[in-house]
């Protein structure tokens, strides 16, 4: 848990409500945490369903754990604390996007449950969306978009997830994809028709 270090603030709530803002955007804003090994489809996935909300009208926007580390979390390696500072931050912002009445889709490993459940617990009940792309191992590595798993496998990166650290999957997930047996069309599908189901978004 990371302390408060800042003192004399005072947190200042909004001039309008959170029914407000929904009724205006015309929708609800969410969290869904893509989170799956590396390869595993993640972004990919994530992009095609902004696509798609974005076509229908809503405001979605993908929080890509690789974009963040070039800015917001650059100063952060994969060690086990770094990695759990990485999803804390990222779980923070996605928190006030939701907020904001966003859909806020966002690709990150994010290997360890207790990190998952932090983010989990910043949001209202019902609002954190995970979605597990279990795309097996096997599969990932035949992938290798980036080559990692091939250096993880000689040894040039350390701590890699799935062959040298460690990877908890979700127990209970809201979402299961597995990106190896559909076409990435049919597994965005999958998510527009959760947020929908669950009165998120209202599509034809």
């Amino acid at each position: 848990m990371v302390q408060q270090k800042a003192t004399n603030i005072t947190w200042h709530g909004a001039n309008v409500t959170k029914e407000e803002r929904q009724q205006a955007m015309g929708q609800k804003g969410c969290v869904v945490w893509f989170t799956g090994l590396s390869g595993s489809g993640k972004s990919t996935v994530a992009r095609r369903v902004e696509q798609l909300l974005l076509e229908r009208g809503v405001a979605a926007y993908v929080l890509d754990g690789d974009n963040i580390r070039h800015g917001l979390n650059k100063d952060l390696g994969f060690s086990p604390e770094d990695r759990t500072e990485n999803i804390r931050r990222i779980g923070e912002v996605a928190a006030l996007f939701a907020d904001a009445c966003v859909v806020t889709l966002t690709a990150f490993i994010s290997p360890y449950a207790k990190d998952r459940d932090q983010a989990r617990s910043l949001l209202p009940e019902g609002e954190f969306i995970e979605a597990f792309v279990n795309t097996p191992l096997e599969v990932c590595e035949e992938r290798d978009p980036k080559g990692l798993y091939k250096k993880a496998r000689a040894g040039v990166i350390p701590q890699f997830t799935g062959v040298s650290a460690p990877y908890e999957a979700p127990a209970n997930p809201e979402i299961t994809l597995n990106t190896a047996g559909e076409t990435v069309d049919e597994t965005a599908m999958h998510v527009v028709r959760y947020l929908a189901d669950k009165g998120f978004i209202h599509i034809d």
